[in-house]
């Protein structure tokens, strides 16, 4: 890039126009019921599981307000879960959960069966049977039974069992006779709900781990407990939502390598620039770091190593968190110890301890942990811009893209829901769960999965590539590099698997190394395939090699920095979008999952390598012949509003921004025909609600969504907002026949529309760019708006757009007259 030129700052969008989604709902099935026969049936399951559960009380003593119940759908049929809850009344619904029934026959797709688990007051016993009698003897004004959408759902209910009707994990993990650690999700998140649990576990004599985590409506808690202890709880407390299996955290995996000489270090010190005065942090959370180190020294002061728990100590007891902090710091040292160049580090570092240094690690809260950490390094340093980084992950996959605690914590986290702070947390994808299988690429990378909590939606999470593909080293005569370079690296995990709904994980990818293979498939792991990082301790030797997920994570927080030290001004969500927006797919990597090019493939690339590798130049700059556009606003998704012709309070979408971009219209209508490029990504943060009560109707897991759109080159402004906006229709002008954009872009809304970052290409003429000019921002639905009772469907929430062009002619300049028009624009308002 010859020019380096800043990114243009607008100032916010044109216009805020009150918005209706044209998105209708989906269509949900149920099955037909003969009514008296069916509601029959259903009375007498709900007689027995009352009586039934009366009767546990009487047996245990039991001290519960109320009882759990068990609904059970048709096979290949919805559940009406939205009618199965009212909180007026008590009524909570604690979970959803769906099963597949196998089929006998294995050409046959198995159908899913939907349960829920309800809680009912004692004393709101007749809510149901009121249902049910009123399904049997009464009719709506069109003809139908009342509550048939509810009764003819339900093919089963019974009292809940005691441990399956709660438990969100596989059936196998349930504990046996030996107590196990295992997470309990509570229903409510008041001190009420806290109390009253620590106060049945502790007459109960099982033991727990200090510390919680709350979201809105839920409240977290990891307890040692065994089948009949949690059997136990279920009996006993009203207050039970799920349980699930503890986390285990994975193990280090870690090659011992020959000491570089100590000269290259102390030369690379003597070119060291460092700003000791920056305001940039990368925050690690790992084992510890060794800032004795004499490359590390220089950016990681005593004051700034802490621990999670003083006893822990806040030393390297293993070795990956200086590796980390290397290229955290340095980002590829290797390169930077072979220059003779001036290294500029604008960004200093902290570390915060986060797992123990002797024995197994112990099952944490691990949200829990996560949280306190990046406290204790706001509290030390409240007035720096921290980019927190994190390689720990679970050691299993079980999750495949749903919310945990752990990544639920994150995503609270980040949303600086808890102190208006907004934070960036950027998480490793996880590594490929069986080594052995390592030689089948790339069809175990594309199997295994995004390990939890990289699943968070607010997280960036970062895969592996590699272009270290040569090998020099004379013992591996007859070895090969599995991957080629600029392919997906050996190590890295994916996203393929999971269900479409859950987020692109992982968003980018940066070098995370290679293996070697022979002839017979056998693996190994080698220097010349890995990174080159700063070891634990510097007395026996200085470097080690280093890489998988980890080794690129850490880059990606080094990559945050540069670009958060030279916009200093810019949000976490800013810093997200620039880093995705930048990123692009190298012919070998997108090639290895495509052979047409189709939206369909696409999705795999996506959901492999996500968006591809940042570039840094266009993270950073414009050019003369590209220009990038950055917007920061907030807008009010939803709003209560009073219908006075139905005499109701609704609940609906609000706001909608439009953006007029000042694109140069001369330079394009001089191109022409000529094609050029358009990139549009849009960052924000959601509040997490992870509570498994399903994701359909009004249960979901985003507080709310944000989508973009742009007018296509034949539409007016009016036009385009009408086909996209149900408020801004009447009577004469309703929706326009006129075509969208969806045939510009690359990726496509139904592939990029997923988790709370969306970018996508659009491609086509530069005049048919001069007409697209318009780009709407519109909100989706949440919880916000759906869970009234909460009290945050007035809320407001941020987010970055970031738009940039590109022209292949290199002598062209957009830049400038867009910097004029942004800039005579800015004057406008001032002086307004």
């Amino acid at each position: 890039m010859a020019d380096k030129l800043p990114h243009i700052k607008l100032t916010g969008p044109s216009e805020k126009i009150n918005y209706t989604s044209t998105g209708g709902g989906t269509k949900t099935s149920f099955p037909q019921q003969n009514r008296q026969a069916h509601g029959e049936y259903i009375r007498t399951q709900l007689n027995a599981a009352w009586e039934e559960s009366e009767n546990e009380f009487a047996v245990f003593h039991s001290e519960k307000n109320g009882i759990y119940l068990e609904f059970q759908s048709s096979p290949g049929f919805e559940l009406a879960v939205k009618s199965l809850e009212d909180l007026r009344k008590g009524v909570r619904l604690c979970n959803v959960r769906t099963v597949k029934q196998p089929t006998q026959d294995d050409n046959l797709e198995p159908k899913q069966i939907t349960f829920a688990t309800v809680y009912i007051p004692n004393n709101k016993k007749k809510i149901f049977f009121n249902k049910v009698e009123k399904y049997l003897q009464e009719d709506t004004r069109k003809g139908k039974p009342k509550n048939a959408n509810l009764l003819d759902s339900i093919a089963e209910l019974r009292k809940a069992l005691l441990i399956k009707s709660f438990w969100l994990d596989d059936e196998n993990l349930i504990p046996a006779n030996e107590p196990s650690w295992c997470e309990v999700w509570l229903r409510g998140d008041d001190d009420k709900v806290i109390a009253r649990f620590e106060e049945l576990i502790e007459k109960q004599n099982i033991n727990s781990r200090s510390g919680y985590i709350r979201f809105p409506e839920r409240t977290v808690k990891l307890v040692l407990a065994s089948q009949s202890q949690l059997e136990n709880i279920t009996r006993n407390s009203d207050d039970i939502a799920e349980y699930r299996k503890a986390k285990d955290t994975a193990e280090f995996l870690l090659n011992q390598s020959p000491a570089e000489q100590t000269e290259w270090i102390n030369h690379l010190i003597g070119r060291l620039k460092v700003d000791n005065d920056t305001q940039v942090v990368v925050c690690l959370l790992d084992t510890g770091v060794n800032n004795g180190h004499p490359l590390i020294q220089p950016v990681l002061s005593n004051k700034n190593c802490q621990s999670v728990k003083p006893e822990w100590r806040t030393h390297d007891h293993n070795g990956h968190g200086t590796l980390m902090a290397g290229l955290s710091a340095y980002g590829d040292l290797q390169n930077k110890i072979e220059s003779s160049e001036t290294v500029q580090i604008p960004h200093l570092l902290e570390s915060v301890k986060i797992l123990p240094p002797t024995g197994q690690n112990e099952p944490e809260l691990w949200g829990d942990i996560t949280s306190q950490a990046i406290s204790l390094a706001e509290i030390q340093a409240p007035e720096k811009t921290r980019i927190s980084c994190m390689a720990t992950t679970a050691s299993d996959t079980r999750d495949r893209g749903r919310p945990s605690s752990w990544s639920g914590a994150v995503d609270q986290i980040t949303s600086g829901i808890n102190n208006t702070q907004q934070k960036l947390l950027i998480i490793s994808a996880g590594n490929i769960t069986d080594f052995s299988q390592i030689a089948n690429y790339p069809d175990s990378q594309i199997s295994d999965s995004v390990h939890d909590p990289a699943q968070a939606w607010n997280a960036l999470t970062v895969g592996a590539f590699t272009q270290l593909a040569e090998l020099t080293d004379p013992t591996l005569a007859g070895f090969s590099p599995l991957a080629k370079a600029n392919q997906l690296s050996p190590f890295s995990t994916t996203s393929i698997t999971w269900e479409d709904k859950w987020p692109i994980k992982p968003e980018v990818v940066f070098e995370g190394g290679n293996v070697a293979v022979d002839l017979r498939g056998f693996t190994t792991e080698c220097e010349d395939l890995k990174l080159v990082s700063t070891f634990y301790k510097p007395h026996e030797k200085l470097l080690e090699s280093f890489s998988m997920t980890s080794a690129a994570t850490a880059l990606a927080a080094n990559f945050a920095a540069k670009i958060q030290f030279a916009y200093p001004e810019y949000w976490p969500e800013t810093i997200r979008a620039l880093m995705v927006h930048s990123a692009n797919w190298p012919d070998e990597l997108f090639k290895q999952f495509t052979s047409n090019d189709t939206k369909t493939e696409i999705k795999n690339v996506l959901r492999a390598c996500g968006y591809g590798i940042p570039n840094m130049e266009n993270a950073l700059y414009c050019a003369s012949n590209s220009l990038t556009l950055v917007a920061e606003a907030e807008i009010q998704p939803f709003e209560k509003v009073y219908n006075s012709e139905k005499k109701r309070t609704d609940y609906k979408t609000k706001d909608m921004h439009l953006y007029r971009l000042p694109w140069p219209l001369e330079e394009l209508q001089r191109l022409g025909e000529r094609e050029v490029e358009m990139r549009v990504t849009l960052s924000y943060f959601i509040e997490p609600g992870p509570g498994e009560i399903g994701w359909k109707d009004r249960y979901r897991y985003a507080s709310h969504a944000l989508r973009f759109d742009i007018n296509s080159p034949t539409e007016t402004q009016d036009e385009f907002v009408r086909r996209i906006n149900i408020a801004s229709r009447d009577e004469e002008n309703g929706k326009p026949d006129t075509p969208s954009a969806s045939d510009y872009w690359i990726i496509g809304s139904q592939n990029r529309d997923k988790g709370s970052i969306h970018s996508d290409i659009w491609k086509g003429t530069a005049s048919e760019l001069a007409s697209s000019n318009l780009i709407a921002v519109t909100p989706k639905i949440g919880w916000w708006r759906e869970r009234h009772h909460l009290h945050r469907y007035n809320d407001k929430t941020r987010y970055s757009l970031v738009i940039s062009i590109k022209s292949p002619e290199q002598d062209i300049d957009i830049y400038t007259p867009v910097a004029i028009k942004v800039s005579q624009l800015v004057a406008i308002q001032n002086r307004g």
